[in-house]
């Protein structure tokens, strides 16, 4: 293992997608790492980095969490076996789990959104957080708060530099 490489990462572990509007449009609650039930062109397609999860959610259907909207583009090399690419993905979380975010979707407003999709001793993971959606004053507040603090540390900067 290499200095740089973390003790906790394979040599093929890599992040395949990110979802950075979702800090944007939500107020992430709590984040989790689950497991994804995937067919081989998938997989393949991962390793390509041919994903886009920015419009991806998820639902209960029949007791069991399905990621929807997830874009997996076609495996080049693939055949008629070839998958769908916007096919519902099922996630994979212990029942407690499953039976705690039940509860939270049941209440108004909160949704669960996907945040990474990556790959962790070989096996693709997802991160997925609770979320609320932010209103539109709510997005703006945000804004005005990293553009305050942007500025206020440019002046402590040029203040020590001088």
């Amino acid at each position: 293992m290499s200095k740089t490489q973390h003790p906790d990462k394979g040599p093929n572990d890599k992040r395949v997608a990110t979802n950075r509007q979702a800090s944007h449009f939500y107020e992430i609650l709590e984040t989790r790492e689950a497991g994804l039930v995937l067919t081989g062109t998938e997989v393949k397609s991962l390793r390509a980095g041919l994903c886009q999860i920015s419009e991806g959610f998820a639902r209960f259907e029949k007791g069991e969490l399905f990621l929807y909207s997830i874009h997996i583009g076609p495996y080049e090399q693939g055949n008629i076996n070839n998958h769908l690419p916007n096919r519902p993905r099922k996630l994979l979380l212990k029942r407690s789990e499953l039976k705690r975010y039940f509860g939270l979707l049941t209440q108004k407003g909160l949704t669960i959104v996907p945040l990474s999709v990556y790959f962790k001793h070989g096996l693709v993971k997802c991160d997925i957080g609770v979320a609320k959606s932010k209103k539109v004053f709510d997005r703006r507040d945000d804004i005005k708060k990293k553009l305050n603090q942007r500025e206020t540390d440019r002046a402590i900067k040029e203040r020590f530099r001088k």
